[in-house]
């Protein structure tokens, strides 16, 4: 195949292949990198500048420079007729099963994941691709185990998540430098498909992961209006859905949507990496610490904040607000489990279609009834409240930064914590980012909870078990072979070398000195 000029692919080019890389969708992803790269680096400078700052005690606030914009009455553009319902959203990586199995969920949404639900090893990259382009076609099957899958004839909208701005596309560089691995993402799938989903009667959506500040909001714009005008589609075509999954962009959510005005389809209270993000953010903060990852719901003071503020943010500028991720999953064979784990789940969505949100996300086919179901009963036959409008809800950065509950840290949460972030990361090395483990549904951000979790339990003056031990360097080590042992034995046969790696990787990532942004940034290197 012909490259364009100072493209380079580094990685095998399979049978079919050819048909993703071709030379003209590789010539607007090298166009992207030219116009945008060094903004990028910038930015992710900008970012490790304020985490030096908020390391040395600096504290959050909303922006003075930007009153204006919060103060203004000003409204995003308006949403296209098949995203103004959004009751219930169904995610999972661009594995071919998943995708067609959440096109027929019943959702009105499917988020399809080139983020923190996927490996993105070359293969789960290019071939996520080729599925999305036989699914927008509707020419995608499976045979598998002697069943056909096959789409039916009323399928979810389509939502794509490309990679965040700090991952990278190791295997395609341009001009020597390794591209964009979300500019990489957006590129591929909008030259294939923008225009068969517009002549389809849709369009090119999309979800925007891990942004920290509304500079990194402006910079996706900018993408988005090159890559229309390169493309010949006209300027709003693309919409994009915010995840808030940074204590950081909790601050700016009014100048993220104006920012994406002409592009924005809303917010997503990204619950999981949200709590990563203020472990990661204040863990050196001698008064910072948090308890049990299963105590920090989202009725703790802080996580109720952020959730009625973006709510109250979205509707005043007439965007859609998304609750996050129930991470409760069916359970099989214990009837008492599964309907605690039910319950769980309806409570999750009653509040959010209560409290005034659009809609909510699952992570199961088998819940997409259940949560419908709860939307319904507050909706009935609208498609959204967004006309909900909670002059109510006043949150101010204290609200936001009052970090509760702290205990208890107890034996099994410390226990649950190491399990987790060995059993993920086991299956992550070995291509698989979205994985079951004991009745929740784990990705890449639970991960990262349970990682740094424990680092900061080691250094906090507060990080005691609930009878009085202290969580030391030594305990974790001590209980990291126990864990391991246990999750072989869940994993059974499958459980090959990547999980004694994995356990490596967890003991340096959470007993080291320095603390690792991205869990994913080091593991990125050790994959294909």
């Amino acid at each position: 195949m012909t490259l364009p000029q100072g493209v380079e692919i580094r990685a095998p080019l399979k049978p079919g292949y050819d048909r993703i890389l071709s030379a003209d969708a590789l010539a607007l992803v090298a166009k992207l990198h030219r116009a945008f790269e060094t903004r990028r680096r910038e930015l992710l400078a900008r970012r490790a500048e304020r985490a030096r700052r908020l390391d040395a005690g600096e504290r959050p606030d909303f922006l003075a420079e930007t009153k204006s914009i919060r103060a203004g009455h000003w409204k995003i553009a308006p949403i296209p007729a098949d995203l103004q319902c959004r009751r219930v959203e169904i995610t999972g990586p661009v594995e071919r099963k998943m995708v067609i199995n959440a096109l027929n969920s019943g959702a009105d949404v499917y988020m399809t994941d080139f983020e923190d639900s996927n490996t993105p090893n070359w293969d789960n990259q290019i071939q996520g691709q080729l599925n999305l382009i036989d699914a927008i076609r509707r020419t995608i099957t499976l045979e598998q185990g002697g069943k056909l899958y096959r789409l039916n004839d009323k399928v979810a909208t389509l939502l794509v998540r490309p990679r965040g701005w700090h991952l990278d596309e190791k295997h395609v560089l341009v001009d020597g430098q390794r591209a964009s691995g979300g500019i990489f993402d957006f590129a591929l799938f909008m030259f294939h498909n923008a225009k068969e989903l517009i002549a389809r009667g849709s369009g090119p959506y999309f979800y925007l992961p891990k942004l920290e500040s509304h500079l990194e909001a402006r910079l996706w714009n900018d993408v988005f209006v090159l890559t229309q005008k390169e493309l010949g589609i006209p300027n709003g075509t693309v919409k994009a859905t915010v995840l808030i999954e940074t204590i950081l962009a909790a601050f700016e959510m009014d100048e993220i949507l104006y920012e994406l005005r002409d592009h924005s389809a809303g917010l997503n209270a990204g619950r999981w990496d949200y709590i990563f993000s203020c472990i990661k953010k204040f863990k050196l903060d001698k008064n910072f610490c948090l308890a049990d990852r299963a105590r920090v719901t989202m009725t703790a003071p802080f996580m109720r904040a952020y959730a009625l503020l973006l709510l109250a943010t979205c509707h005043k500028r007439g965007a859609h607000a998304i609750g996050g991720m129930s991470a409760l999953i069916p359970i099989k064979n214990d009837p008492a489990a599964n309907e605690k784990a039910l319950a769980g789940v309806r409570s999750d969505k009653a509040r959010d279609a209560t409290d005034g949100y659009d809609g909510g996300w699952v992570a199961h086919p088998g819940l997409v009834g259940l949560a419908m179901e709860e939307f319904v009963k507050v909706l009935g036959e609208r498609k959204n409240q967004i006309d909900k409008q909670r002059d109510d809800v006043q949150v101010s950065a204290a609200d936001l930064l009052n970090f509760q509950p702290e205990q208890p840290i107890t034996e099994a949460g410390l226990r649950m914590n190491i399990n987790v972030g060995i059993h993920y990361l086991g299956s992550w090395l070995a291509g698989n980012g979205c994985v079951p483990i004991h009745n929740l549904m784990e990705d890449a951000a639970t991960a990262e909870i349970s990682r740094s979790q424990v680092w900061q339990w080691i250094r906090s003056p507060k990080g005691k078990l609930e009878d009085g031990r202290k969580v030391t360097v030594e305990l974790v080590r001590t209980l990291i072979p126990e864990e391991l042992a246990k999750v072989k034995a869940d994993v059974g046969a499958e459980a090959g070398p990547t999980y004694d790696r994995a356990a490596q990787i967890f003991e340096q990532m959470s007993t080291q000195q320095t603390f690792a942004e991205f869990l994913t940034l080091p593991l990125y290197e050790e994959i294909q």
